[in-house]
């Protein structure tokens, strides 16, 4: 009788366990469906709110950079303030930014919005995966969860490119954000009797909102800078004085974190591991390098090869499974090949794709140059992104080691946001000059985008190059690569 009490007192627990798992999954697969699902979109969004190209980035960058400033932020407040309580407003006001994208008329409201849905999506991700993390007990219950939490990104993305096309090519642009409503609500609706309160017992609450909104800002300054060269010269004092601005913050961030903060959301003191730096800077470089390499493909097939949306959506699914292949792949390749070699061959296929799409004309066949270059820069993604946050957590104290693979996150964001910036107004300056000089108006624009897949490749190459010199395996971190790998595979995706 006892025995059979228990039993179902355990199937009673799996269940809720399960019900908790696929609510805070939905969650993060929203915040994840978010970056993907817009690229398909964008040319649809340039002709409707009338961006000009570097414009446009903002639809991306607006989400990303607030998303990248605001995570280490977003987990602080959800130790402090209550797991729940936190999830559930950033569930909020995601679900209301996504709204407000969708009735925006006008490009300033528009990127207003997705600044805020950055900030929401900044509080969940963090929140769900301490929720999974507290929920569930260590060991093989938490590992099968964090597993389908990491598998989260992958699905997310495959599902926002296809499902990008075929909103925006049946119901319009406005509907990739209206979707975000019912899933939102169903999540607020639930939360409250699923998901467990849950915080630390300080009395102090320390949230470092400072160093948070110097880094997202100082960011924000510095791509704004960037952006400005396409209508004033580097010179002129709207693209210094952002810039200058924009390094300004950043240096007082780093003294914020280093002297001022109680308890700052990146203590300098982690940087003393060689293994965090390498793999920080190189997975800033990947982020330079590929961020941008969507954004400009979403719009060469549909604005320079006449693809539609849904076309356009099918066209990036195999480099979303590349991405999602190469990353399953990855833990036990670290097994057998080391971190080094395989993130540096990671790398240089990247530069390698990036290279091969810089081939691209206003008549390149899909199959032939799109597809091969597109799939070898996914696949070369894939295979460094899961290593290097293995190298990240290396040597790193286990209490810090989720900050250190936050940080990597970080890093991947920001870079991408930057690369996003560089490589746009790269591409308009140079399609720009060429329109001077009477070239037509799509053997230009794609003249400028193979100069920023050239130039993304470059950057694919020193990150190569950086694995390679700065990645020196020891005998203490041989035989915990297989472990690692396993551990952390989730976190990277």
């Amino acid at each position: 009788m006892n025995a059979t009490i228990e039993s179902r007192i355990r199937a009673r627990t799996r269940d809720r366990a399960g019900v908790l798992l696929v609510l805070v999954c939905l969650a993060q697969f929203m915040v994840i469906l978010d970056v993907s699902i817009v690229n398909v979109a964008l040319p649809s969004i340039r002709s409707g709110l009338h961006f000009s190209t570097t414009g446009l980035q903002w639809v991306v960058n607006a989400y990303t950079l607030t998303f990248a400033g605001l995570l280490m932020l977003g987990g602080r407040a959800a130790d402090l303030l209550g797991r729940r309580r936190v999830f559930i407003g950033g569930t909020a006001l995601f679900t209301l930014a996504s709204l407000a994208c969708a009735l925006a008329a006008s490009r300033g409201l528009l990127i207003a919005a997705r600044t805020v849905q950055g900030f929401g999506g900044a509080i969940i991700s963090p929140a769900s995966l301490a929720i999974i993390a507290t929920s569930f007990p260590e060991g093989r219950e938490r590992n099968r969860a964090l597993g389908i939490w990491g598998a989260i990104g992958g699905i997310g993305a495959t599902c926002g490119v296809l499902l990008g096309g075929v909103l925006t090519q049946t119901l319009g642009w406005p509907s990739i954000f209206l979707i975000n409503v019912p899933v939102g609500l169903a999540v607020l609706l639930l939360a409250p009797a699923i998901v467990p309160e849950g915080r630390r017992s300080e009395a102090r609450r320390n949230f470092d909102a400072t160093g948070a909104l110097l880094v997202t800002g100082g960011l924000m300054a510095v791509v704004y800078g960037i952006v400005r060269t396409d209508t004033h010269g580097w010179g002129s004092t709207g693209v210094i004085g952002p810039i200058a601005l924009g390094l300004l913050a950043l240096l007082a961030f780093l003294a914020v974190e280093g002297r001022f903060a109680t308890a700052p959301l990146m203590p300098l003191g982690l940087f003393r591991s060689h293994s965090l730096r390498a793999a920080n800077l190189i997975v800033f470089l990947l982020g330079l390098a590929v961020f941008a390499m969507w954004f400009i493909l979403s719009l060469y097939l549909q604005q320079i090869r006449h693809l539609d949306a849904l076309e356009t959506g099918f066209a990036f699914l195999p480099m979303t499974l590349g991405i999602i292949t190469a990353a399953s792949l990855a833990p036990r390749l670290v097994a057998r090949v080391g971190v080094r070699r395989l993130i540096t061959t990671g790398m240089a296929l990247t530069a390698a794709g990036l290279a091969l799409l810089s081939g691209v004309t206003p008549g390149s066949s899909y199959f032939t140059h799109v597809l091969p270059g597109g799939l070898l820069a996914a696949i070369g993604m894939g295979l460094s992104l899961v290593p290097a946050t293995i190298v990240a957590v290396q040597g790193v104290p286990g209490h810090q080691s989720g900050l250190a693979s936050g940080l990597v996150n970080t890093s991947r964001l920001m870079g991408g946001a930057l690369g996003l910036a560089v490589l746009s107004t790269i591409a308009a300056a140079r399609t720009h000059a060429e329109l001077l000089n009477g070239v037509a108006s799509q053997t230009a624009t794609t003249h400028g985008y193979e100069l920023a897949f050239r130039v993304g490749a470059l950057m694919a190459l020193a990150g190569a190059v950086s694995a390679a010199a700065l990645l020196r395996p020891t005998a203490s971190t041989q035989g915990k690569r297989a472990d690692e790998a396993n551990g952390t595979a989730a976190q990277a995706a």
